[in-house]
């Protein structure tokens, strides 16, 4: 004697649940990894500009040699960066504006840094 089971409206509501979230599951994980590699390029920008602040405003003291925005572009080059302004202030400072030249998904990062002696 074999008995079916009663075709029930529910039936195979689980896969389409489980499905969905995986689903959103992916999708946060996603975002959270865009989100992460926005941060790291955004540090990465911020410190190539930092150091080619510092080595412009070496140069622009006279402690190396070379124009100072050059200088400030080669050691932005050095870091996968370039140089987007470079601009000598009053009292020997300089500020340097940089961007990275590999872009991410979400834009490009970019850094600004000046330096100089203290006030």
């Amino acid at each position: 004697m074999s008995r079916s089971l009663p075709d029930h409206p529910e039936r195979g509501s689980g896969t389409v649940l489980a499905a969905g979230l995986a689903l959103v599951v992916i999708m946060a994980m996603t975002l959270v990894l865009l989100l992460a590699q926005s941060a790291v390029m955004a540090t990465r920008a911020a410190a190539a500009a930092d150091l080619a602040a510092l080595a412009a405003a070496d140069a622009l003291r006279g402690l190396t040699e070379g124009d100072p925005c050059a200088v400030a572009a080669e050691v932005a080059g050095r870091h996968a960066a370039k140089v987007v302004s470079c601009s000598a202030g009053a009292g020997q400072t300089i500020e340097v504006r940089t961007e990275l030249l590999a872009r991410t998904t979400l834009g490009t990062a970019a850094g600004r840094a000046r330096a100089g002696p203290p006030p």
